[in-house]
């Protein structure tokens, strides 16, 4: 059965999200009636040097009122492809540049009330750089071992659920299958 969009009422316009109050209907009848956040989408890199180790970040998540251990991340700017950002936010937060890249998943990670698409992307043969953050961004980087990860991940060190997403599917695929996909995503 297919939802049909009968209306969408922006409310709040930001820099990062809008708020629109979205009516669907299928049918049947049946309406849904429902508040939801848009976003543009995310690219998520998994940075993974030659040891296997990742390249994590922390940084202060407001809405979680704490530091947080996470994959680096950042929206899609218009027009962006999420590899595109993937690039650029990987360079932008780490200072690191890859030569080579593969898509892991892409995943809603809320979607009863956000719109928002997250792509993780696998980065290797690394390069390192001079990191550029933005202006409200205080990052620092830091590499962790398979062990320090589920580690980290079992004593709920590790909150972010795309870092989760990401270490738990990679290391599925890296069991699974030991050679390592081609460039692309």
């Amino acid at each position: 059965m297919t939802m049909k969009l009968v209306s969408s009422k922006e409310i709040l316009k930001t820099p990062i999200f809008r708020v629109t109050v979205d009516h669907a209907l299928d049918p049947d009848g049946f309406e849904i009636h429902r508040a939801i956040v848009q976003h543009d989408g995310s690219a998520v890199m998994m940075p993974v040097d030659e040891k296997g180790r990742v390249l994590l970040v922390r940084q202060y998540r407001l809405p979680a009122r704490r530091f947080l251990w996470e994959l680096p991340a950042g929206r899609l700017d218009p027009g962006e492809t999420p590899l595109k950002a993937a690039r650029r936010e990987l360079l932008e937060e780490t200072g690191y540049r890859a030569k080579r890249w593969w898509k892991l998943v892409s995943f809603y990670p809320s979607p009863g009330f956000v719109a928002e698409k997250m792509t993780i992307f696998v980065a290797e043969d690394l390069t390192a750089g001079q990191a550029q953050p933005m202006d409200d961004e205080r990052i620092e980087c830091g590499w962790f071992t398979l062990k320090q990860m589920e580690e980290l991940i079992g004593k709920a060190e590790i909150q972010d659920a795309k870092t989760i997403i990401g270490y738990s599917l990679w290391k599925l695929r890296k069991r699974a299958k030991p050679a390592k996909p081609g460039r692309g995503g």
